[in-house]
Order: structure tokens, then sequence, then C-alpha cells
């Protein structure tokens, strides 16, 4: 069991390393944000949509389940416009540690929302998490642009909390890629009139960061996350991939040279204390699933 639990670690890790290229991506591509984001939801959407037809993923849904689904879907799209405007303030480092206070967040909402009991020891480690963005940002002056890329960044993180609480549900009824078809889809839509005022053959010359966007962080990336809700409560989830950032931050260093001062780095390691202690729960756990 201990084996299976920590292979499901191991796949939660794989997709933070995947989804941490968004911060990177967020500040290459150079494009207004919401045109990026409809761009990254329509690709997303066809490379997904080739996907299941290929594996023959049925794209059935319960019309009961559509508002839900949907309601899940506008949240991403608010969660990524914010997030990347976050980025756009600020530096990949303040900007995906920000939006790492959804731990936090979801641990008080998933006892309201799922009705699961509350865990004292989430909201100790939630608790941390706040600690590690404490050093973001000491001065917190509203006039500063890295404050308001912090205070945007705790909003796209409360939309993350929310987004992933409202799948949850979904999650065991349908196919990881089939949820991501129509949030996707979701996204794209809702933006696409935002395309109309952006000159096409710019957005062309950002295709290949676009496309890294689409497929890699998007279709891969949030797939194979998504497919960990079946395994771990929401809370978990959240605490675990609280390692997206350290991720996200090398990967900035390596391919924009963004280097992180000292606090940044303080604030990363105890973000990343809060993920080890919560990795070491979870390991010792005989049963992790939590009921609907």
């Amino acid at each position: 069991m201990k084996c299976h639990n920590f292979s499901h670690i191991l796949e939660i890790n794989l997709a933070m390393v995947f989804i941490g290229t968004s911060g990177a991506l967020g500040r290459y591509v150079e494009l207004p944000v919401p045109v990026t984001i409809t761009c990254r939801g329509l690709l997303a959407f066809l490379l997904l949509y080739i996907f299941c037809k290929w594996k023959k993923i049925s794209l059935n849904v319960n019309r009961k389940d559509l508002p839900v689904i949907i309601l899940s879907g506008l949240l991403m799209g608010l969660h990524w416009v914010t997030y990347f405007y976050a980025l756009q303030l600020s530096n990949v480092a303040i900007g995906m540690l920000s939006l790492f206070t959804y731990p936090v967040i979801t641990a008080f909402l998933e006892p309201l929302v799922l009705r699961t009991k509350l865990q004292w020891m989430h909201l100790l480690l939630g608790a941390l998490v706040i600690s590690g963005i404490y050093f973001l940002a000491p001065n917190f002056d509203i006039k500063e642009s890295n404050t308001i890329a912090i205070g945007i960044g705790i909003f796209s993180a409360s939309c993350y909390a929310l987004r992933n609480l409202v799948l949850k549900s979904q999650v065991k009824k349908y196919h990881g890629s089939m949820l991501m078809v129509y949030q996707v889809a979701i996204v794209g839509m809702a933006l696409l009139p935002f395309l109309f005022y952006t000159d096409i053959t710019i957005v062309l010359g950002q295709w290949k960061g676009l496309l890294v966007l689409a497929l890699l962080t998007t279709a891969i990336g949030h797939t194979l996350f998504l497919m960990t809700f079946k395994h771990f409560s929401i809370t978990t989830v959240s605490i675990l991939s609280s390692i997206q950032p350290v991720y996200g931050i090398v990967i900035g260093i390596i391919f924009l040279g963004e280097i992180p001062e000292l606090r940044t780095v303080l604030g990363g390691i105890l973000i990343l204390a809060s993920v080890v202690i919560e990795s070491f729960r979870v390991t010792r756990k005989p049963k992790l699933t939590v009921p609907d």
C-alpha cells in the first residue's frame, strides 16, 4: 500500500513539473493575457479532443452534471487569467508562490463544500505556506507591483481552490482527459472575443510558446493532476502540489535567467517543508481516499 501511495505522489510531482512550465511560459509569451489564455484553451481543446477520440474516451456528460462542469470551467479561466497577470506584474517566483496560498484556502473550504472532516494538521501546514508567502513581500505596499501581484495571486488561488473542490465529485464519474476537454473549451469560448481585437500575425509569431503551453502545461499536466483527485483528498492534493513553485522557479532560472532573491528562497523553503511533511503523512496512511 505504501508503494502504491508513493507511486501516486510521483504522479503528482510529474504533473507539477509539467504545470510548473506555466510560470516561464507566462513570462515568455508576449501577448495580452486574455489572448494568451484564449489560445491556450482552444489549442488544448483541439489536442485533448483528438486524444479522446484516439483513445475512444467517451465525451458524453449527464445533463445534471453540466452546471458543475461549466462552473468549474469558468473558475479555471478566471484562475488562469489572474495568475498570468500576477506573473506579468512580478516574476516567476513571486507569481507562482503567491498562487500557492490555495492549500490553506482549500483546507478551510473543503469541509464546507465536500462535508469532510476538518484536519487541524492541514491548517497548520497551510499556515506554514502563508509564512512562506510573508517572505515574498514583507512590506505589503499596495502601490508596489509585487504586492499587487501577490494580491491577484491570492485571488487566483481562491478560484483554483474552488475549481478543484467543485470537480472532486466529477472525477469518479468521468475520465480526467474528458473533463479537461470541457474545461478548456469553456475557457476558450468565454474569452474568444478578445482574439478578434488582436493582430493574428502577432499571435502566429508566438505559436511555439502557445503550443507548449497548450500541450505540455495544459493537456498533459492538468489532465495528470485531475486524475490524482481519485487517490487523495483535495486538501492533501493541494498541499502536495505546493512543490510546483519550486519546479517553476528552477525552470524560470534555466530558461529566463530569473534568479530569486534570498527572501523568496526562504519562502520557498517553508512551502516545500509543508510538502515534505504532508508527503510523509500520506505515505504512512493505509487508506487515503475521502468519500464525497
